[in-house]
C-alpha cells in the first residue's frame, strides 16, 4: 500500500500542530509560513510586525532566512520591500499543503463539500481569506439543493476539530464581486 497525501489526513490537529512547532522552531516563522502559504498574502515589515505584534527585528530576520532559502520572494517598493510566497519553489505545493493541514481547513472542505450535495464552488472570505486569524472561518459555498441540516451539524463539529467558528452562507449563483480564495471547484 502506498503512502498518499490523502493518507496523512488521519493525524489528529494536535498532532499536526505538535510536527510544525517542532520542524519550525520560531513562532515568528511559523505566522509568516501560516500568513503567506495559507493566503498567497503579501505584506510589508513594519505591518507584519504590528500584525504579529513582533519586534520588527524579529521579523526582520525571519523574513530574511525565508529569502534566502527561495521561500518567499523580496519586491522593492520604492524604500520598503513587499514580500510574498514563491509559487516557483519546489516545495511550494508541499509547505501550502502542510499548512492548511496545520489549520485543518482541508479535512474540513472535504467533509462539507462531501456532504452538503451539489457544491458547484467553496470560498473561504473574510478575515482567514486575508491572511487573519480573526477565530471564525467564513465560507461561501455555490451550489443547488444543498443539505442545510447537515450544515448545522458541521458547525458543531468543525468547532471540536479546528478551534475556530465556521460560518457558511450558501448561494446559488456565484455572485460577480466575490472576494476570497477559491478552494473547491474551477
Amino acid at each position: 500500500m502506498g503512502v498518499t497525501g490523502r493518507s496523512f489526513g488521519v493525524f489528529n490537529y494536535q498532532f499536526l500542530i505538535y510536527l510544525l512547532d517542532s520542524l519550525v522552531t520560531s513562532k515568528t516563522r511559523v505566522k509568516l509560513l501560516l500568513k503567506f502559504f495559507a493566503h498567497r498574502n503579501s505584506g510589508y515589515l513594519r505591518s507584519l510586525a504590528k500584525e504579529f505584534e513582533e519586534s520588527t527585528n524579529s521579523v526582520r530576520v525571519e523574513l530574511n532566512r525565508l529569502t534566502d532559502a527561495g521561500l518567499l520572494l523580496a519586491e522593492e517598493d520604492g524604500k520598503t520591500k513587499l514580500y510574498r510566497a514563491n509559487e516557483q519553489h519546489p516545495f511550494f505545493s508541499e509547505i501550502t499543503a502542510m499548512v492548511s493541514k496545520f489549520l485543518g481547513l482541508d479535512d474540513l472542505m472535504e467533509r462539507i463539500v462531501k456532504r452538503m450535495g451539489e457544491v458547484d464552488k467553496a470560498y473561504i472570505v473574510g478575515d482567514y481569506a486575508q491572511g487573519i486569524d480573526s477565530g471564525t472561518v467564513e465560507m461561501i459555498l455555490i451550489g443547488k439543493n444543498l443539505d442545510t441540516d447537515y450544515l448545522e451539524f458541521i458547525r458543531e463539529k468543525t468547532f471540536e476539530k479546528v478551534k475556530r467558528k465556521v460560518n457558511v452562507s450558501i448561494l446559488e449563483e456565484e455572485p460577480k464581486d466575490i472576494t476570497g480564495i477559491l478552494v473547491y471547484g474551477k
